[in-house]
């Protein structure tokens, strides 16, 4: 099993205001919310409850372009969404973001695993070449650069959550 983990304290916003934005986010929210670098975040089919939801994600981490499906598999609303990811089947990967109210802020905890149950983790050696420490690097730089913003945005948000941020267009890590 591959597991990929960054924490971040955001301040001056809930746990349950990040993940509300993350299980309603649009592709204008998430555009504006990083621009360049989140191309598009938005629900493709929606379930009462999110749990079933699908998404689509579309971003840069570091200087490779992530572009995938996923589905909502857990919901514990103001605490944890838990994504898992598929293309035509549903892959061995998820992603998780918890979210730990301190008082003036979140500790947000960003989780990627990767890998095979029971016989199939002889695979996991492959999935090596795509998380490679080059690309975990990347994903927690990536991690510890966006949610900060959003606390930003949050903040600012009173009543619209698009307000623009300094362009990173081009940017590629």
């Amino acid at each position: 099993m591959i597991e990929l983990q960054s924490q971040v304290r955001v301040a001056g916003v809930s746990g349950a205001e990040v993940l509300d934005f993350m299980l309603a986010c649009t592709d204008e929210q998430y555009q504006a919310w990083w621009p360049g670098m989140h191309l598009a975040f938005h629900t493709l089919t929606r379930r009462p409850g999110d749990v079933g939801n699908t998404v689509l994600m579309d971003e840069w981490v570091g200087s490779r372009r992530i572009k995938l499906h996923g589905s909502v598999t857990q919901v514990v609303p103001g605490r944890r969404i838990v994504w898992q990811f598929k293309q035509l089947v549903r892959l061995p990967a998820r992603l998780s973001l918890e979210a730990v109210d301190d008082g003036d802020g979140v500790v947000l905890t960003h989780t990627l695993r990767a890998g095979f149950k029971g016989i199939g983790s002889i695979l996991d050696p492959l999935l090596r070449l795509y998380f490679s420490d080059e690309f975990a690097r990347a994903m927690d730089e990536h991690a510890r650069t966006e949610f900060p913003m959003l606390g930003k945005r949050l903040r600012a948000r009173a009543g619209d959550a698009c307000l623009p941020l300094p362009s990173w267009r081009g940017m590629k890590g």
